[in-house]
Parts: structure tokens; sequence; C-alpha cells
């Protein structure tokens, strides 16, 4: 990379076409592997179960594990932008991604698998926090949402095909190679990253009391919820008040820290918050969605697994669209206008599955899962545009930690409520799940009218 595009990055200019399309393409083919790798597991989990002889209830930590390790590294990682660089910080998560994903396809039992899953979710951390980042460095600013919609299509396309291309590759060879496909894929990327220009680092101390009260808080609030659903009441209340109480500790160490991972600086802006905010929604009501759906048309509706892997699928391949479009319109209407109309038709969308015929026929289902999709592409691309330039360029870690955080943060909440949800429910479970997503995403489009409403009220 040449001095000349690397100053034009660093000046917020974004790089020259053909070295942005090179650049682009190492960031989105890391973060589309890391959305694939989760979208693949799910459908597998019974045959591992079999091969590890290990229990179904044993067997939800290879996903589990990946998502709480991603959620408790987000902020620490976030804070480490400045010390390693966004290039280093991306290829740091890149090779650990790739390396677990290795160890995950030779497991010899379900504790060594569940082991590299907690690996993959820490190199994942890595991925989401610096890739956004990257994304803004990339793009010059006026590009900023086309950028942010292909990064949008790199986490809804592998969302789309992961079941397919595992069905696929099941039927053909054993789960290991789900795993097994994300090494010769990892190295490409690790290659192609040597077009991303390097970035300035500074010193930075790392924060270990600050580090493991955030796993702790993390940890403990998430396990909580979801215990809460398997019936032991008293464990439950008691992982979420420590859980809590750690993150009030967490937020006074931090008030107190010279260099404190929690950006306070950009939480004090209102917009940005409200964008946190606004996303934190979303992606709580995505996954109640994504997790009680298969339940809904497999268990409710007689459906088989590859029925229902098709019926899911038009909502990622329906946002993947709508973020295409979004990217284009953010440029002429305000995000906050964009996200809450989005937030709102996905809103819609899970109301109107909740209230599905008896025996519904395929598009009664297909068109109501691409209302959802629509609705949520409409608000991704223009919420994710405006939390990174709202921030200034020299945060731009520190604004992609708080994006991946209120990301992670909504899939663990999500999952874990739907464990309450369906404890609560019974078989009524899914209709649930899809009600209390409906209301967090009625939330989101409220949170985001509100920062219009504070745009305007700062330029009147």
């Amino acid at each position: 990379m040449n001095h000349t595009a690397s100053s034009s990055a660093a000046a917020g200019d974004g790089l020259p076409p053909v070295e942005r399309r090179w650049a682009a393409l190492a960031v989105l083919l890391g973060i589309a592997l890391s959305n694939l790798s989760t979208a693949v597991v799910n459908i597998a989990l019974p045959d591992m179960a079999r091969s590890l002889a290990a229990s179904d209830a044993a067997t939800v930590w290879v996903v589990n594990g990946y998502q709480l390790a991603a959620v408790v590294c987000l902020l620490p990682v976030a804070a480490m932008v400045e010390a390693l660089g966004l290039k280093r910080l991306f290829a740091t998560g890149l090779t650990v991604f790739t390396l677990a994903s290795l160890v995950c396809a030779v497991a010899p039992d379900l504790s060594t698998l569940v082991a590299a899953r907690v690996l993959q979710g820490a190199g994942g951390a890595f991925l989401s926090v610096a890739g956004v980042a990257l994304v803004r460095m990339i793009y010059p600013r006026h590009l900023i949402g086309a950028g942010m919609a292909w990064l949008a299509m790199a986490v809804a396309v592998p969302a789309a095909l992961g079941p397919t291309f595992a069905a696929l590759v099941l039927a053909v060879a054993p789960w290991p190679w789900l795993f097994l496909i994300n090494v010769p894929l990892g190295v490409a990327a690790l290659l192609l990253l040597r077009t991303v220009p390097g970035s300035v680092r500074t010193r930075h101390r790392f924060d270990v009391p600050g580090t493991l009260l955030n796993a702790l808080a993390f940890g403990l609030l998430v396990v909580g919820v979801g215990t809460l659903g398997s019936g032991d009441t008293g464990l439950a209340v008691a992982e979420i008040l420590v859980g809590l109480v750690c993150f009030a500790l967490l937020f006074a160490q931090q008030r107190r820290h010279p260099s404190p991972m929690l950006p306070f600086d950009l939480l004090r802006m209102p917009v940005f918050s409200l964008a946190v905010l606004t996303s934190s929604c979303s992606y709580t009501a995505q996954i109640l969605a994504y997790v009680s759906l298969p339940f809904l048309f497999e268990r409710v509706l007689q459906m088989t697994p590859v029925q229902s892997g098709l019926l899911i699928t038009p909502w990622p391949l329906t946002t993947a669209i709508a973020a295409q479009l979004a990217g284009r319109l953010v440029v002429r209407y305000p995000a906050a206008v964009l996200s809450s109309v989005g937030l709102a038709t996905m809103a819609a969308g899970l109301l109107l599955m909740v209230f599905l015929p008896a025996d519904p026929a395929y598009w009664q289902i297909a068109w109501r899962m691409a209302v959802c999709g629509v609705g949520f592409g409409l608000f991704q691309t223009p919420n994710n545009a405006a939390m990174m330039t709202t921030a200034p360029a020299s945060r731009s870690g520190a604004a992609s930690g708080m994006n991946a955080v209120a990301r992670f943060a909504g899939w663990t909440l999500g999952s874990a409520l739907v464990t309450l949800l369906f404890g609560l429910g019974g078989e009524h479970g899914p209709a649930l799940c899809l009600t209390v997503g409906a209301t967090f995403a009625a939330a989101g489009a409220v949170a985001s009218a509100a920062r219009r409403w504070r745009e305007l009220r700062a330029a009147a």
C-alpha cells in the first residue's frame, strides 16, 4: 500500500477505487465468514450430539459459547484499537477465527469443540469491532452508505444461505466440514488484507479489572435470563442480581479510569446513544424471531426442517436487497427517519406472523417474512452509517465497538429471552417470542424517532 493511499485513508477520504475494492473484499470476506459460521451451526447440532456422544442440552453450548465469548470480548477489544491499530486488530481476529475453525473441525469431544467455539467467538469479536471501522476508513465519506450496505450484505447473505449451505454439506460430508471450509477462505482474506493501510498506534495499558467486571456483568446477566427459563428461579435471580452489581461496579470503575473501555465521550452524544439503543432493540427482535420461527414451522405447523429453512430465507434475502436500497436513500433522507420506518415495518411483519391462518399456504408465510426482511434492511444500513459518521474519525474504533456491542448484546439477550418465553408460553412460546420481538422492534422505531427529534432540536 503506497503512502498516498495511506494518508488519504487516514484523512477520512477513503482509498482509491481499485485499492478500495480489494481492501473491501478482504474485510467483507472476514465478516461474512464469521456470520456464516454462526448460521450453519444450528442445523448441525443433532449430528454433533450423536457423533460426540453428548446430550442435546450440552451441545447447545456450541452456539452459546460463541455468543457469550463474543459479547464478553467486545468492549475490551474496542479499547485495544488505539494500541493495535484497525488492520492489526482485524488480522488478529481473522487468524484466531481461522485457527479455531481448524480446531473445531478436528475436535475429538464436545469440551474441545466448545472451547474452540469460544475462541471463534473471541475472533468474531475482533472482526466485528475492526470490520465496521475499516469500512469507514476504506470508503470516502460520500460513499459510506454504500460501504455500510455491502457490510449489511456480508451479514445478511450468509444468514440466508447458511442453513441451505449446511444442509448441502451435511448431505455429502460430516459436520466438521462446516468448520473446515473456513480455513482456506480465512487464509485468502488474510492475504487480501495486505491491501488495507495500517493506522497509527498509541500506547495503551490493558484494563484487567475492567475486563473481568465486563465478563462477569455480561456473562451472569445473560446466563441468568437463560436460567430463568429453565425453572430454577432462585439461581436465576441470584445470577441476574450479581450481574447487575457487576455492571454498576464496571460503570463506577470506568468513570475513574484514564482510558475507559466504555466510550463515555460518544455515549454523551444523544444521537449516538439513541442509535446504539435502536440497534440493540432491533437485534433483540431479530434473534427472537430467528430462533423461534423454526419451532413455529416444525412443531406447530408440522413442516420439515427443509421447508422451515426455505421459508426463513425470504427474510435475509430481502434484507440484503433493502440494505442496498437504503444505502442510496441515506444520502437523500435522514438516517433516523429511514430507521424508524424500517423498524415499524419489521414490527408489523412480526405481528402479521403471529396472526397467521391456522393452515397457511407457503406464500402467506413468505410475504410476511419478506416484510420483516425489508424492514430490517431499511433500518440496518442507515443506522450503522449514522453511528459511524456521528463519531469523530479518530474514534472510529470506539464507535465500531459500540456498534458490535449493540448487535451482540441484542442477539445474546434475545436468545436468552427465547428460553424464558418458551418456558412461560409452552406451545404458544413461538407466538409469544414473535410478539415480544415486535415490541422490541417498535421500541427501536421510537428510539430512532427520538434521535430525529434531537437532531431537529439541535439544528433549530
